[in-house]
C-alpha cells in the first residue's frame, strides 16, 4: 500500500516558528521524519476500571501502526469513561451521562491545544461512543471512529447469559425463585472476558448507529472485542485515517440529515436502545443538523425489526458477527427503500457501494429477512399528552402491550422505587413513577435498569408500567416510558403526580396522560415548589445549570434553544 501522508505538513511542527514545539516533542522521541508528517491524535477512552474499554490500549497500538504505515505521526491521548453497569443503581450513575459531555470536551480541548491534523476516536462503553462522535463533529477535523467490540456471552446452566441476566436475577432472588448461591454462580459466569455488554444494549446500538451513519470502516460494529478481526479493524482504521485526511473529508460532510435518518432506521432494524434517541439528538446538535424526536417516530415506526437480539430476543452481538454483521440488516433496509443509498461514507464510497456485495445468509435465524421480521416495527413510540408535552420515549420492541391504565405509585428517587419493588409493595396494574431523575433533577438522568430488572425478575413485566424523567438501560425491556419531558425539576407535570392518580398510556394514540382536570393541574402547579439543588459545586452543579431537556438530547448549552446556537 502506498503512503498517503506526504504533502500534508503538520500544523503543530512545520516551519521555523514551530521550533519550540519541535524541541519539546523531541523529548518524547519524535524525530525530523515525524515532524514532516501530519499529526493524527488517537483519542482513547481506555480505562482499567471496567471491561467494556479494557482492550482499547491494545487496539490503539494497532491504530497507531496503521497511521504510521500510511505516512502519519500518531499521538495517543486518553480521557475518562464511566461504566453504566458498574455505576447502575448507585449515586455514581449520575456521572454516566455527564461523562458524555466531559469526554467530548476533553477531546475538543486536546485537538485544539495540540493543533491536530486529524483524529481517530476509540470508544467502547455506552457514553464514550456518542462522545467520540460529538467531539468529531465539534472539531470537524478529518476523523474516523473505532468501536472496541462487544463481549462474548457467558455460559451458565447450559445457556448463554449476559449482564442482563444478573440484574434480572436479583428480582428472582427477592421473589424466591432463585437462591443466593445460584445468583453467585451466575455472577461468576456472566462476563467471561472484556468487551462491551453483548446484547443490543446501548453500546452495540450506538456502534451500529455510527457504522450506519458512515463514520467507520465497513462492518465495524459486530466483531467481538477479543478477536483478530477486531485488531485488524483497528489497523485498517488507522490506515483509513490518513486517507480521510488526504481527501479532506470532514465529519460534518458525513453527518447529514439523511445520514442521521439512516442511523435511526438501522437502530430500529436492530431493535436498539432508547438511549439512541438521546445520543443521536446530541450528535446532530454538535453537527448543526436539526433532528427532533418526531424524526424517530416518523422513521422508526416504518422499519421492521430484523435482529432477534437481547434484551427482548434470543441472541447477542457475537451471533450477528457470526452471520455477517450489521451490513446484512443495512442491505435489506436499503433494498426496501428504507435507507438513503447516496450518502457518503467517511472512507469515500457511497453507502450503496459499500453494501453492493452483501448477501443474506441462509440457514440462520439471528437476522430475519425483511419479508419475515421479528416484529413489524423495531422503532420508538414518542408519546405526548398532559404528562409529557415535549414527549416521552417507549421502545416498541421491548413490550407486547399497546396500552396501560393504572394508579400512580410515585417515587422521588430511584432508590426508593427499587426498595419498594424488592419489598413487594408494587402490585400488578400499578404505574411506577420515578421522578426528579432527569438531566437537571438527577442531575445526570440516571438509567433505571435495577428498577426495571427487578420488575422483570418479580414477574411484573407484563402487568406494570414504569414512567420516568430518567433513562433506561439498553438491557431494559417491558412497558417502560423514559425521557419524560419537561422533567419534574423544571415543573413538568410528572412532578405534580400523587399516589393513586390514574395514568393512561396508549401507544396507538401516542398519548401519555394523567386523568386530572386542567383546573386540578393548575392548582397543583401553583402549589409546586422546586426541589433544592442536590449539588451546589463542581461538575454536577455545572451540568445541572447548563443541560437542556432530554427532548433536545440533554446537551449543554449556554443559553436558549440548542438549535439556535
Amino acid at each position: 500500500m502506498q503512503r498517503v501522508g506526504k504533502g500534508h505538513p503538520a500544523r503543530l511542527t512545520s516551519g521555523i516558528e514551530r521550533t519550540p514545539q519541535r524541541a519539546m516533542l523531541r523529548a518524547i522521541g519524535l524525530t525530523d521524519e515525524d515532524f514532516e508528517k501530519p499529526i493524527i491524535g488517537i483519542a482513547n477512552t481506555w480505562i482499567e476500571a471496567q471491561p467494556c474499554n479494557y482492550n482499547l490500549r491494545e487496539l490503539a497500538e494497532q491504530v497507531k501502526k496503521g497511521v504510521r504505515d500510511a505516512g502519519g505521526t500518531p499521538l495517543e491521548f486518553n480521557t475518562i469513561a464511566i461504566n453504566d453497569a458498574i455505576a447502575m443503581g448507585t449515586e455514581g450513575m449520575k456521572a454516566s451521562l455527564i461523562s458524555r459531555e466531559v469526554i467530548a470536551d476533553s477531546m475538543e480541548l486536546v485537538a485544539t491545544g495540540y493543533q491536530l491534523d486529524g483524529m481517530v476516536t476509540i470508544g467502547g462503553c455506552d457514553k464514550t461512543q456518542p462522545a467520540c462522535a460529538m467531539a468529531m463533529a465539534r472539531t470537524n477535523l478529518p476523523s474516523i471512529y473505532l468501536y472496541g467490540g462487544s463481549i462474548p456471552p457467558g455460559e451458565w446452566n447450559g445457556k448463554d447469559v449476559t449482564i442482563q441476566d444478573v440484574f434480572e436475577a436479583m428480582g428472582q432472588v427477592s421473589r424466591g425463585t432463585m437462591t443466593v448461591a445460584q445468583l453467585k454462580e451466575l455472577e461468576c459466569n456472566a462476563c467471561p472476558t472484556y468487551g462491551a455488554c453483548g446484547g443490543m444494549f446501548t453500546a452495540n446500538t450506538m456502534a451500529s448507529a455510527l457504522e450506519a451513519i458512515g463514520l467507520t470502516v465497513p462492518n465495524s460494529a459486530a466483531p467481538v472485542a477479543p478477536s483478530e478481526q477486531r485488531a485488524k479493524l483497528a489497523y485498517d482504521t488507522g490506515w483509513a485515517a490518513m486517507k480521510v485526511l488526504e481527501s479532506n473529508t470532514r465529519p460534518r460532510d458525513i453527518l447529514t440529515k439523511e445520514a442521521f435518518e439512516n442511523a435511526i432506521a438501522v437502530v430500529a432494524g436492530m431493535g436498539g436502545s432508547t438511549n439512541a434517541v438521546l445520543h443521536l439528538l446530541a450528535i446532530a446538535f454538535e453537527a448543526g443538523v436539526k433532528l427532533t424526536m418526531d424524526d424517530f417516530e416518523r422513521i422508526g415506526t416504518g422499519v421492521p425489526e430484523l435482529a432477534d437480539l437481547r434484551p427482548a430476543g434470543k441472541y447477542v452481538m457475537s451471533d450477528v458477527d457470526r452471520v455477517g454483521g450489521v451490513p446484512i440488516v443495512m442491505k435489506q433496509l436499503l433494498d426496501a427503500g428504507l435507507l438513503h443509498g447516496d450518502v457518503r461514507m467517511v472512507t469515500g464510497e457511497k453507502l450503496s457501494d459499500r453494501l453492493a456485495t452483501v448477501t443474506f445468509p441462509a440457514g440462520q435465524d439471528v437476522l430475519h429477512p425483511i419479508t419475515n421480521p421479528v416484529r413489524k416495527s423495531g422503532g420508538f413510540a414518542i408519546l405526548r399528552g398532559n404528562l409529557a408535552t415535549e414527549g416521552g420515549v417507549l421502545k416498541t420492541a421491548g413490550s407486547t402491550r399497546n396500552s396501560h391504565r393504572g394508579p400512580a405509585k410515585v417515587f422521588n428517587r430511584e432508590e426508593d422505587a427499587r426498595q419498594a419493588i424488592m419489598e413487594k409493595k408494587v402490585n400488578a396494574g400499578d404505574v411506577v413513577v420515578v421522578r426528579y431523575e432527569g438531566p437537571k433533577g438527577g442531575p445526570g438522568m440516571r438509567e433505571m435498569l435495577v428498577v426495571t430488572a427487578a420488575l422483570v425478575g418479580q414477574g411484573l413485566k407484563d402487568s406494570v408500567a414504569l414512567l420516568t424523567d430518567g433513562r433506561f438501560s439498553g438491557a431494559t425491556h417491558g412497558f417502560m416510558v423514559g425521557h419524560v419531558a419537561p422533567e419534574a425539576a423544571v415543573g413538568g407535570t410528572i412532578g405534580l403526580l400523587k399516589d393513586g392518580d390514574m395514568v393512561s398510556i396508549d401507544v396507538a394514540k401516542r398519548s401519555l396522560n394523567v386523568e386530572l382536570s386542567d383546573d386540578e393541574l393548575a392548582t397543583r402547579r401553583k402549589a409546586w415548589k422546586p426541589m433544592p439543588p442536590k449539588y451546589t459545586h463542581g461538575v454536577f452543579a455545572k451540568y445541572a445549570k447548563l443541560v437542556s431537556s432530554a427532548s433536545r438530547g440533554a446537551v449543554c448549552v449556554v443559553s436558549g434553544d440548542p438549535y439556535s446556537q
